[in-house]
């Protein structure tokens, strides 16, 4: 019996030795190339900025381009309590376990296997006659214990390839997280610049309500004397009306972007502390760009369409490796017997199977043809979708700079036709009183005046919500 042990071993061996040979040939073969990344062909500079320095302000931290504290509060609060970033967070966790099952796809299984069966056939039956011929008895008791491997070979790459889609799926779930930082981060800022914005709008309704009160007590002076109609009293009163309007509306507006941006720190409507003013707020004068072959290496977006790249290449990979055949290389050994008492009677008990099949699909063919060829043109499509996401990241980039460039000559434009109309109403508020200007004139020249300084804060807010979507069209805000 020790005897047919060795020669068994010896044969699993032999046949290990041909499989491994077997494994060899096909495996120097390679049935699928990758397609690069095609970064080629990219602009030297953006349209708005001629530069050699690759030095990006969308590679800063967060807490170095922003400086108010108020902003930096609320970011720190989104970055925590946000829950679309706690879902990209998951998201990674997800693909990190898809990766680990991955990593485990060319490890063989091993399977262990207890039966116990016990079977009383018809004594009329084959399988009953059988035994009482063979066994002196009619009742057939079959006892199995045994171990199971089952391994298949990754000749043609598929496995690996598997791994590769896995390996860069997390990566990419890693740059949606950033991706959805930014926007957030982003959204957090414009959102406390608006709420900057309407604080300014509301004090200067207010001004602007107490400048018309008092145009109002001039005209019902004059009236009173009998110098002026009650169409003038009338109209100063509606212009009043009109300012005053502005408040609750203004008020309104405060409320409903507190309540926003009290959603986007994962926190219940609240009011929001602001610790800064509008005017307070610096518009950066110039911000680093760099040149767009940094911009690939730093927006996830770019990044995350990068891996997509890589996934369709290891699809492509994995659909041409089902078109050829499959080693699977498979051993069973334990302990056997018809008795219970004999189960554990080594060696007497001890079996073992060796054994390998290739497998090779057929009728399929033509319908995994079709998935590789379909494989491919999803890849090609991928190449397109980087390529325009490329030009609309540089188009973002030269877009924002443009609107710096523009709105800083129209802030320069606004502030001046402010301080002129701010000398106009004082101007017609004295000529007025010495009967050198009608009500008309004192109403205009304060109409206008409201109008000019709420545009200006509009402007400014436009200012510096320019700056922060060139921070983030450059990739920054994640870090």
């Amino acid at each position: 019996m020790v005897e047919k042990v060795v020669q068994l071993k010896q044969k699993m061996k032999t046949r290990n030795i041909l499989f491994a040979l077997l494994i060899l040939v096909f495996g120097s073969c390679s049935i699928s190339k990758d397609l690069i990344t095609p970064k080629s062909g990219l602009p030297v500079n953006f349209r708005e900025h001629i530069t050699t320095d690759t030095n990006s302000v969308g590679a800063l931290p967060v807490k170095e381009f922003f400086t108010t504290p108020a902003i930096l509060n609320l970011i720190d609060s989104a970055l925590l309590r946000n829950y679309d970033l706690q879902i990209a967070v998951k998201n990674i966790d997800a693909a990190a376990l898809i990766l680990r099952r991955a990593k485990l796809g060319n490890v063989p299984k091993l399977n262990l296997q207890v039966t116990a069966n016990s079977n009383i056939p018809s004594e009329n039956s084959l399988n009953g006659l059988s035994a009482s011929q063979f066994l002196n008895t009619n009742h057939i008791e079959d006892f199995n214990a045994n171990l199971g491997l089952t391994w298949e070979a990754d000749i043609w790459g598929k496995i690996g390839r598997q791994k590769d889609a896995a390996y860069a799926s997390y990566l990419q779930s890693a740059e949606v997280k950033k991706a959805v930082q930014t926007r957030i981060v982003a959204a957090v800022a414009a959102g406390f610049y608006r709420l900057l914005m309407l604080d300014a709008q509301l004090n200067v309704a207010k001004r602007n309500v107490e400048l018309n009160s008092n145009t109002l007590k001039m005209i019902q002076m004059q009236f009173d004397a009998g110098q002026t109609t009650s169409l003038a009293i009338q109209q100063a009163e509606a212009q009043k009306l009109s300012a005053e309007q502005l408040v609750p509306q203004i008020l309104q507006e405060i409320s409903i972007q507190e309540n926003a941006l009290s959603t986007l720190t994962g926190k219940f409507p609240s009011a929001i502390e602001r610790s800064a003013t509008l005017e307070q707020l610096i518009v950066p004068s110039q911000l680093a760009t760099g040149v767009p072959a940094t911009l690939l290496n730093i927006r996830p977006d770019v990044r995350s369409v990068e891996l997509d790249l890589k996934i369709a290449n290891a699809k492509v990979g994995i659909a041409n490796a089902n078109l050829y055949p499959t080693l699977v290389i498979s051993a069973t050994g334990g302990l056997n017997s018809f008795k219970a008492s004999n189960w554990f009677n080594i060696p007497a008990s001890l079996f073992g199977v060796v054994g390998g099949g290739i497998t090779q699909p057929i009728l399929q063919g033509r319908a995994l043809k079709t998935q590789f060829e379909l494989a491919k043109i999803e890849r090609d499509q991928t190449v397109l979708a980087f390529r325009q996401t490329v030009i609309n990241a540089v188009a973002e980039v030269s877009n924002e700079q443009a609107k710096i460039l523009n709105l800083g000559n129209e802030y320069l434009i606004a502030q001046k036709r402010v301080n002129t109309l701010q000398l106009a109403v004082k101007n017609s508020d004295l000529l007025f009183k010495s009967g050198m200007a009608n009500y008309l004139e004192v109403i205009s020249a304060q109409g206008n005046l409201l109008q000019g300084e709420l545009d200006l804060t509009s402007i400014k807010t436009a200012q510096l919500n320019a700056s922060l979507s060139l921070y983030r069209a450059l990739g920054g805000g994640w870090k």
